[in-house]
């Protein structure tokens, strides 16, 4: 008789699981991927565009190509690799040149992403949101204090590897509130402006790498990966 109930039971462990068991499974699974979502979705701002990258980057590009134009057209060789003084009015066509550059990099990054978050129905301002821009202006704005202080004492050469370390940090403590990706482009800018610090008469090329190159090459991977 006890054979005969473990034959029973052991059968009964081997019958294929109904149909209606499966669908519970599967939409379990849904419920527990759709909860996940939600909490990416609150937790993390998920709204970055590719494109935002790309378009920071050929703004870079340019706005570093005229910046070594208007030091060459001064009769200066920016690439002499040793400490350059500059004039006044030289002084204030590149600040001006690099506010330009700020303020065409933001916007065209603001509307990429804006952009995108309509296409997925986000909500663009968000706790996560809100954290992010904290978390990224906060070290921007010391940096961006320093290099005032560089400049004021002529130290020129150094603001160019400054605005890449402090952009770098920026981005590092930023990556918790967004994808991972902005942790790696953190460490590689922030890596970038410290050899730059050594290799003063270098600080343009640099900054050409770090703000152009990397971020064209992050938004190209952002805008495959996260499409």
């Amino acid at each position: 008789m006890a054979k005969q109930t473990d034959y029973r039971q052991t059968n009964a462990s081997k019958r294929p699981e109904s149909p209606t068991g499966a669908s519970d499974k599967a939409q379990y699974q849904q419920d527990l991927s759709a909860i996940r979502t939600m909490m990416e979705r609150s937790s993390r701002f998920i709204s970055l565009s590719g494109l935002s990258g790309v378009a920071a980057g050929l703004t870079a590009l340019l706005g570093g190509g005229y910046a070594y134009f208007l030091v060459k057209e001064a009769g200066r060789d920016y690439l002499t690799h040793t400490s350059l003084s500059y004039s006044g009015d030289l002084m204030t066509r590149l600040i001006l040149l690099a506010l330009i550059v700020l303020v065409l990099a933001l916007g065209l990054a603001t509307y990429f992403t804006v952009r995108k978050s309509k296409k997925a129905a986000l909500s663009i301002w968000t706790t996560a949101t809100k954290q992010l821009l904290s978390a990224l202006f906060v070290p921007l704005v010391i940096g961006g204090i320093c290099c005032i202080a560089l400049i004021y004492h002529g130290h020129i050469e150094l603001v160019a590897p400054a605005t890449l370390i402090f952009y770098g940090l920026s981005l590092l403590n930023a990556s918790k509130y967004t994808y991972t990706e902005i942790y790696y482009l953190g460490i590689l800018e922030a890596a970038l402006g410290l050899m730059s610090s050594f290799l003063v008469g270098y600080g343009l090329i640099f900054w050409m790498l770090g703000f152009g190159v990397l971020h064209i090459v992050y938004g190209i991977v952002m805008q495959r990966k996260y499409r």
